[in-house]
């Protein structure tokens, strides 16, 4: 069975990511062996945040249109309250979620990640968790929301902050390693 270290994983973010929930699960991926590749709207460097305050930036490795979702594994959405406010309105970054969600490749939104998963409209009749002001306009999209430091239904895995980020990590290791 191919392990994680064969696998390509595509991370999509723009200014105001969550910094833990970008670099964490990058840096263990990266570690493992994965080929992670980061895509953003332009390829000028994002700004991170910790919570409230500036953090690192980072250089996407391509824009939305440059992606080819068949040349991924899974896709990691980080939260941040911009990052995912921002993408949701960016008809690419949709457009590229709903394309691993009919691959039935894995999807793992953390935080306020869970609001682009809305927009593609994949959280009908399953469960989910997300960051607490998230919760309702899941719920609202027809979601079973609770709160659990990660949720796995199907091929979308879901956690509420940077404290679930080993934990978020872990279970989208677990899901590639399966396919």
């Amino acid at each position: 069975m191919p392990g994680i270290e064969d696998s390509k994983i595509l991370i999509i973010a723009t200014d105001g990511f969550e910094q833990a929930e970008l670099f964490g699960p990058r840096e263990r991926l990266l570690d493992l062996g994965a080929d992670v590749r980061l895509a953003s709207p332009e390829t000028k460097p994002i700004q991170g945040m910790q919570h409230q305050e500036k953090g690192e930036t980072i250089t996407p490795d391509m824009t939305l249109d440059e992606v080819d979702p068949d040349e991924f594994d899974a896709l990691v959405i980080p939260g941040g309250v911009a990052n995912p406010d921002t993408l949701r309105q960016e008809k690419k970054a949709i457009d590229i979620v709903k394309s691993f969600a009919d691959a039935g490749k894995p999807i793992a939104a953390i935080c306020h990640g869970p609001w682009l998963l809305v927009e593609a409209d994949l959280v009908e009749g399953k469960t989910v968790t997300s960051w607490p002001s998230v919760r309702t306009d899941l719920a609202n999209a027809g979601a079973q929301v609770v709160d659990q430091p990660v949720v796995r239904d199907g091929f979308l895995i879901t956690s509420r902050k940077p404290d679930d980020v080993d934990a978020f990590t872990s279970a989208l290791i677990e899901l590639v390693e399966e396919r």
